[in-house]
């Protein structure tokens, strides 16, 4: 265990902002920019704009506005008229994606490497260098930790927990503990657990939100894929393969060995029954249901309802329920 102790209860939250030249933070974002002179300390709303901000426009209405600011640095569509050139204006593929690509790197980490004082850490567990475990964080016995992670206040990792780099767990989330499996019995109908003896690996690059809970595998690994991001209160259980660059709105539940394929978006609320597949790009509208054992293909597709069916036809079912 390589990461130093800390004594500061705020560890892991903390960071002071970067300073970036003009001509720098052009460069992350592959700005066409007229003007690169003086410095770039943050990224901010239009209203509390100053000369050392960035602001950012995505219609007309934004641009005037932005105009009118105080604005060092203005972040424009290409495809955005200006009737008097200003040199303030940069032009991006994507306003919204540069501006939070340039508030990314003014941030930097964000936090110290360390290990909170109050933090309980079991025994063989590896911490990568730069990493930051928070207060009240509890890491089971051989738990693995890779570099650049921020494990924030009251996050418990059970034994058989694998994270990639740069993993973010938001405080309280539960991540290893054992699955929901039981076996009834057909005569006396008492339930025996099935043994839930697996392991989870978080790949590179996840962020899990507060109070999120993620159950090992029962036999084999629970698998979350690298970049994705899943929202506060979503539990997924026990042997479940979430893909690469997937998100996942809060309050969602993904029942055990289903599968959701790279780039999936699911919804607030989404409910999916035991071995179901979503495939890759799937949309999951807020809400949606998926039934147990189904198959939901279709890059860019949208699904809406319980059971989850094509937007187009969803809409038409509630237009049905209406003239009924």
């Amino acid at each position: 265990m390589d990461a130093p102790a800390m004594e500061d209860a705020a560890c892991g939250r903390g960071g002071d902002l970067l300073m970036a030249k003009m001509s720098e933070v052009a460069g992350w974002v592959g700005a066409d920019a007229p003007s690169a002179d003086g410095e770039i300390v943050a990224v901010s709303s239009v209203e509390a704009a100053d000369e050392r901000t960035v602001v950012f426009a995505v219609d007309a209405a934004a641009l005037k506005a932005a105009l009118g600011s105080k604005a060092g640095v203005i972040l424009a569509g290409k495809a955005l008229k200006l009737d008097e050139a200003d040199a303030r204006v940069w032009r991006v593929a994507d306003p919204r994606y540069a501006f939070a690509m340039i508030a990314k790197n003014l941030k930097g980490k964000g936090f110290e490497a360390g290990v909170h004082v109050s933090a309980v850490v079991g025994e063989g567990v590896e911490i990568g260098d730069g990493t930051s475990i928070g207060p009240r964080v509890v890491i089971g016995d051989g738990v693995q930790i890779g570099r650049d992670c921020n494990i924030l206040a009251g996050v418990t990792l059970y034994p058989k927990t694998v994270l990639g780099d740069r993993v973010v767990v938001q405080a309280g989330a539960v991540l290893g503990a054992t699955g929901f499996g039981y076996v009834r019995h057909a005569e006396t109908s008492e339930y025996v657990v099935f043994p839930q003896q697996g392991s989870l690996y978080v790949e590179d690059d996840v962020e899990i939100g507060a109070n999120t809970t993620i159950d090992r595998g029962a036999l084999g690994e629970t698998r979350i894929g690298r970049g994705t991001k899943i929202d506060n209160l979503v539990h997924i259980g026990h042997n479940c393969v979430i893909g690469k660059n997937v998100i996942i709105a809060a309050q969602t539940g993904i029942s055990g060995s289903s599968v959701v394929e790279d780039g999936a978006i699911l919804g607030g609320q989404v409910g999916i029954g035991e071995h179901a597949t979503v495939g890759a790009g799937v949309i999951l509208g807020g809400g949606a249901g998926v039934l147990s054992g189904k198959k939901m293909h279709g890059a860019g597709q949208v699904f809406w309802g319980r059971p989850a069916r094509p937007l187009k036809e969803y809409l038409r079912d509630l237009a049905r329920l209406r003239k009924g």
